[in-house]
């Protein structure tokens, strides 16, 4: 893999790891995956515009980066470092793997799967709707 390719592989981490503020992943990852996280919630921590312009060059999701810059920056405005926590959790079973939870200090738990649960909803009241019209259609 080259540098583009790693690059482009931490910063879905670290979007995956700042929308759910908790994921699992192997341990050697997950090391080296704090520091990207750290480093993006100190751009929040700071607040300016080139702050933000960086954070979105690595993180390219506006999504994320607001959350990043309103909820996460009040949370941890009193942390001097050290957002994230390397949880071991045994080993993966195919191949032996190391794993790891990593997750932000003082996370939210309701946020984890939050957007997912929202999606369903939203699927699940389309369906009903389209039902609906369906059985008036047939009257």
């Amino acid at each position: 893999m080259n540098k583009s390719q790693i690059r482009s592989w931490f910063s879905n981490l670290t979007n995956a790891l700042l929308t759910h503020e908790q994921i699992k992943i192997t341990l050697p990852r997950a090391k080296e995956l704090r520091t990207f996280a750290d480093n993006m919630i100190t751009f929040a921590k700071k607040g300016d515009l080139n702050s933000r312009r960086m954070a979105l060059a690595f993180l390219r999701d506006n999504e994320v980066v607001s959350k990043l810059f309103s909820t996460l920056a009040e949370r941890y405005k009193e942390r001097n470092g050290g957002y994230t926590r390397v949880l071991k959790a045994g080993f993966r079973y195919g191949d032996c793997a190391p794993m790891a939870i990593v997750e932000l200090v003082d996370r939210d738990t309701a946020a984890k799967g939050a957007k997912d649960l929202a999606r369903v909803a939203a699927e699940k009241a389309a369906m009903a709707e389209a039902e609906k019209a369906a059985a008036e259609e047939s009257k």
